[in-house]
């Protein structure tokens, strides 16, 4: 039996049996009232009666998105240019006071080295300020100044004079005043500032010492200059290698912007330029033992530049200072400096004598 065999359906709103439903008039008018559907007095013949489903319980239904609200598709961008790594710093103003700075260190340092030994007091005495301020700034940890200022200028000039006995024993020194100086203050916090104390008095003068230590040779200036070659040559290789081609992180928790490819750089530049100097610049020395001092100058730079970094973390800034427009503090610039001058100082020794 096909759908035709059914017979009219009963319209809309009537509710009894499908032969029992209301008669049409003489017009064919439906009737009135609000059960009449127009649908059905135009299309009779093609409505059938809803087929009865059983109740269901009402599901939660997303209403459809409507064509107003659906975000309109984006236009194609236009294609952008790569942009450029930048360095993060002025570097005008950098190279600018790196020169200045060159200059002012190679002229004091072949002329009269009283006077070399009297900058690097001076740098001491600078970095012992920016290191003790921001301490204070940021934790309030109160190093003494005073005792660390005149310990530290007396203990670089007690290795120019007297050698490694003479920075010791200034060194011990010094540590005894900063005890004995945070004594005329309240007890509340001496442990942590004379600890603080004796490590700036240990990383920043104790340190440099080693660089007045070269200056005593024979060849002192020689010793000294390949120094300070080899630690800018490491940073330079560093920072152009890095920058050119760094991916791979080297510590992304302490110094993110440092490389793999960039500590590669180092590496290659420092033996490089260690071989040179070694060859024709210190009394005695030979390129292969260029080679070894360039390598353990990159290494040394970069933990020293790390742990400052590390430092800086800690006390929550980017630079130690802003007296040096693009490089920030005389901190920041000993940062590689001061633990690398150790290392070079014994490896001379080691390699042709303290001279």
């Amino acid at each position: 039996m096909n759908d035709s065999s059914r017979g009219a359906p009963p319209r809309a709103g009537y509710w009894g049996p499908p032969d029992q439903g209301p008669a049409q008039g003489a017009q064919g008018a439906a009737p009135a009232g609000p059960a009449y559907d127009a649908h059905d007095a135009l299309y009779p013949a093609e409505t059938r009666p809803m087929p009865i489903v059983p109740d269901m319980p009402d599901v939660p239904q997303e209403p459809m998105p409507s064509a107003a609200s659906q975000p309109a598709p984006e236009a194609p961008r236009a294609p952008q240019a790569p942009q450029k790594k930048s360095a993060g710093r002025d570097l005008g103003a950098a190279i600018g006071v790196g020169v200045g700075l060159g200059v002012v260190i190679i002229a004091s340092l072949f002329i009269v080295k009283a006077v070399f030994v009297g900058v690097i007091a001076v740098a001491v005495v600078v970095g012992l300020w920016e290191l003790t301020s921001r301490l204070q700034e940021r934790k309030g940890i109160k190093a003494p100044l005073v005792p660390l200022a005149v310990g530290g200028a007396a203990m670089v000039v007690a290795g120019y004079v007297r050698g490694p006995e003479g920075a010791w024993v200034a060194m011990a020194l010094t540590a005894l005043a900063v005890l004995v100086w945070r004594m005329t203050e309240p007890p509340e916090g001496y442990l942590k500032d004379v600890t603080a104390g004796v490590f700036a008095a240990f990383y920043v003068p104790f340190l440099a010492t080693f660089v007045a230590m070269m200056l005593t040779a024979d060849d002192g200036p020689m010793r000294v200059l390949t120094f300070l070659l080899l630690t800018v040559v490491s940073d330079t290789g560093a920072y152009a290698i890095g920058w050119r081609f760094g991916k791979h992180k080297l510590a992304p928790r302490i110094s993110p912007g440092k490389t793999r490819e960039g500590l590669v750089g180092a590496v290659t530049f420092a033996m490089a330029a260690g071989a040179l100097c070694m060859e024709f610049l210190i009394d005695g020395g030979t390129w292969w033992q260029g080679l070894l001092i360039g390598l353990a100058v990159a290494a040394s730079a970069t933990l020293g530049d790390l742990g400052e970094s590390m430092i800086k973390r800690d006390l929550g800034i980017k630079d130690m200072g802003t007296l040096l427009p693009g490089h920030g503090g005389i901190m920041d610039r000993l940062d590689s400096l001061l633990p690398t001058a150790p290392v070079v100082w014994l490896l001379l020794v080691v390699f042709v004598g303290s001279g």
